[in-house]
């Protein structure tokens, strides 16, 4: 099953990469050189996306508290803090946040039922995480766009890595950040010297797809995936029963044990429910 929309190719699908709070606002860890300016051309490439129904893979770099890091940035993008979550504009209205394991436990079809799909990555290099290998490569789709942070590290690493699986692969220069213009500038010559298309926003947001895909309304932040089961986000609507008080959507037996719940949301990743 391929992950196309009735059975059609993907026309594009964008790389959305690490546009995340301690990156891109002034109170975090880390702020990227010239983040206001980043920031506004982020805003563009989401609302052309949004305005297309284009496809979006997203990656929100993760690192454990107090773990060894070979980089020059600080510690940043710590597990459960704020700096970690992606920045609030870059979310779309119906999206799976895929867990990472190393295993190749992913439905190949999320693009079905949702625009983006949120990878975590331990590394700089996006594509070492099986799942979204895995997905990247299953995908009917040829062209990548890439935008996000950082140049130097991230942006590059993912946008070789695409042309190494034989895609064509375009940067947005300018919707992309760094922290050394140095090597930022280095890797974008080497980019280009590798055939990878460099373009700015102005340029590309003057393009338009083809018959948008559209997706089924979702409400935000609905379904995670863990080991390719879907496991719900939204806490049940609270129900009101026989006596007019409101309970949390479960209902208790004779001995006031609550019931076991079901949830809609947790199917099997071939799409048949999954048992209660």
């Amino acid at each position: 099953m391929g992950s196309n929309v009735k059975g059609r190719q993907l026309p594009c699908v964008l790389m959305d990469v690490n546009t995340q709070n301690d990156f891109l606002r002034a109170d975090g860890a880390c702020p990227v050189d010239g983040r206001e300016e980043l920031v506004r051309s982020l805003r563009r490439m989401v609302a052309w996306a949004k305005r297309n129904h284009a496809p979006v893979i997203s990656s929100v770099d993760c690192h454990r508290d107090r773990e060894v890091r070979f980089t020059r940035l600080p510690a940043h993008c710590i597990d459960g803090t704020p700096g970690q979550q992606k920045i609030d504009f870059t979310l779309f209205g119906s999206y799976v946040k895929v867990e990472g394991d190393n295993t190749l436990v992913v439905p190949i079809d999320l693009f079905r039922n949702h625009q983006q799909v949120i990878f975590r990555k331990r590394t700089t290099d996006f594509l070492a995480n099986p799942k979204a290998d895995r997905f990247i490569s299953s995908l009917p789709a040829t062209n990548y766009v890439v935008y996000g942070l950082g140049i130097e590290g991230s942006v590059k690493s993912i946008a070789l890595g695409l042309l190494a699986r034989h895609k064509h692969v375009t940067v947005v220069v300018d919707a992309c950040g760094s922290w050394c213009a140095s090597d930022a500038e280095q890797a974008l010559r080497l980019m280009d010297a590798k055939g990878i298309e460099l373009t700015t926003v102005d340029q590309f947001v003057a393009n338009q797809l083809p018959r948008p895909i559209r997706y089924p309304r979702v409400r935000i932040g609905q379904v995670s995936l863990r080991n390719g089961m879907y496991a719900s986000l939204v806490r049940p609507s609270a129900v009101v029963d026989e006596n007019g008080e409101k309970t949390n959507g479960r209902s208790n037996d004779k001995s006031g044990r609550a019931a076991p719940r079901t949830s809609g949301a947790s199917v099997k990743a071939n799409g048949r429910p999954a048992r209660g």
